[in-house]
């Protein structure tokens, strides 16, 4: 299932908030947080608990400054991060995504009420124009067609319409109250585009992150935390969804994208990692100052110099699919002769008319670029003369297929961000940090009650 995706100067929100109140005695030994008069908390080295205050036992109902946020809220909102998880989400993991999904509700709330109380709420037309863009362009289906899908799954129109109103009147408040005192100064702007310029030809590295902070006294309880959300990603889950859903960095919203940055951009811990991935590849969880962060690398580039990989391909996709109850010796002996037809074809003008002499599927694309394919594919195509095709791949359930490459337009040399883009992007950057800022005071000052 498709996630809710909008861009990242709209969505500058900070999700989650890993740490619950608890009850401590200050009567042990020394403490490690002096309280002093510049705020410090007193929290001794070991507390003892007066009682128990477990926050996974309480019914997942709060009162925010008034405004209800129900059981049924938090279930029908986490059934959207389950089926876009494919299910795969046991009962453990449920139950600590359904306290986090409480308190990104919450954040959700205050958000709403804050922009209504600045006179800049999201207006109905606001909200149901993007639920229609949503359902067209994420999902690929009308609206009413969306509404019973999301009813099928356990989740509601009501549920998505509200997250959307959330961002929305974030967005509007950010635009009011934030990004009018925002300055960036031409002088800014061109010593950055002088150091990029100066690094050409280094490596730049697009990266998700999902950062959960932690203290000396529940680092091991958070590194647990972060190794089983580990597991699920490497079962299938999607990064995307956990990063809006559990990460506390700012770019929590745009699912953990950092964007394109250096290694230098990073902690030393993210960046002798990241040094060492390649697309696609996760990592994690890894102590950083803090907390602890999981990297995911989407992607990575040389600066200001063409990547091969983005270069624009016009491929045929010659494809055969097998009968059901096909055996492995009857596969192998049909992909052979299969194989051994798209070896003789003589370029893209010949590929259908033998194709039909088996029985083979042609497919046209005309514009697709590399860097799109899965990385396997993507060497294979860059190293091949146009008219040839690559090594039959696929299985007994999906068939066999081969791709034939009968055009490629090479890139030209990346020219870099224009200056009004380079400034538009630390904008952005300036922005985000406030934002983060002015969540934090909003649960500062909520009132809110859980029943």
């Amino acid at each position: 299932m498709s996630k809710l995706t909008f861009s990242r100067k709209t969505l500058m929100r900070s999700l989650g908030n890993c740490s619950m109140a608890v009850a401590m005695a200050a009567m042990c030994a020394s403490p490690v947080l002096a309280q002093g008069a510049n705020g410090q908390l007193n929290i001794p080295e070991n507390p003892v608990m007066f009682g128990k205050n477990d926050p996974n036992v309480r019914r997942a109902t709060a009162i925010i400054n008034g405004e209800i946020v129900t059981g049924t809220d938090v279930e029908q909102r986490l059934a959207l991060i389950v089926s876009a998880n494919s299910g795969k989400i046991d009962d453990e993991e449920k139950e600590r995504l359904r306290m986090q999904v409480l308190r990104n509700l919450i954040d959700e709330t205050l958000q709403i009420q804050e922009a209504k109380a600045s006179d800049v709420p999201a207006s109905d037309e606001q909200v149901e124009a993007t639920y229609e863009r949503v359902a067209t362009q994420n999902f690929g289906q009308s609206p009413e067609a969306l509404e019973k899908y999301l009813d099928r799954i356990g989740s509601s129109a009501a549920s998505l319409k509200r997250q959307i109103r959330g961002e929305l009147a974030w967005q509007n408040l950010l635009r009011r109250n934030v990004q009018p005192f925002v300055n960036v100064s031409e002088s800014e702007v061109q010593e950055v585009m002088q150091r990029l310029q100066a690094s050409k030809g280094t490596e730049e590295y697009r990266i998700g992150e999902i950062f959960l902070s932690a203290t000396d006294i529940n680092k091991p309880q958070v590194y647990a935390n972060a190794q089983k959300i580990v597991e699920q990603l490497q079962e299938g889950g999607s990064f995307v969804a956990y990063a809006r859903q559990y990460s506390e960095a700012s770019t929590a919203a745009v699912g953990g994208d950092l964007g394109w940055i250096r290694l230098g951009q990073l902690p030393p811990e993210l960046a002798a990692t990241a040094g060492t991935m390649g697309p696609g590849q996760l990592a994690g969880p890894i102590e950083i100052r803090g907390g602890f962060s999981i990297i995911y690398l989407i992607d990575k580039r040389q600066v200001l110099t063409a990547d091969p990989r983005d270069a624009m391909l016009s491929l045929k996709q010659i494809s055969i699919e097998f009968a059901k109850g096909t055996t492995p010796a009857q596969a192998t002996a049909k992909a052979a002769e299969f194989a051994s037809t798209v070896k003789a074809i003589k370029g893209c003008g010949d590929a259908d008319a033998q194709a039909a002499k088996i029985g083979a599927t042609v497919v046209a694309n005309d514009q697709i670029r590399a860097r799109d394919l899965p990385g396997a594919l993507q060497e294979v195509l860059l190293a091949l003369p146009v008219g040839q095709t690559t090594p039959p791949f696929g299985s007994i359930e999906e068939g066999v297929r081969v791709l034939m490459l009968c055009g490629r337009d090479d890139p030209q040399v990346a020219s870099g961000p224009s200056f009004d883009e380079m400034m538009a992007q630390i904008e952005d950057d300036r922005v985000n940090k406030r934002a983060q800022t002015y969540l934090r005071d909003l649960r500062r000052d909520a009132v809110i009650e859980y029943n």
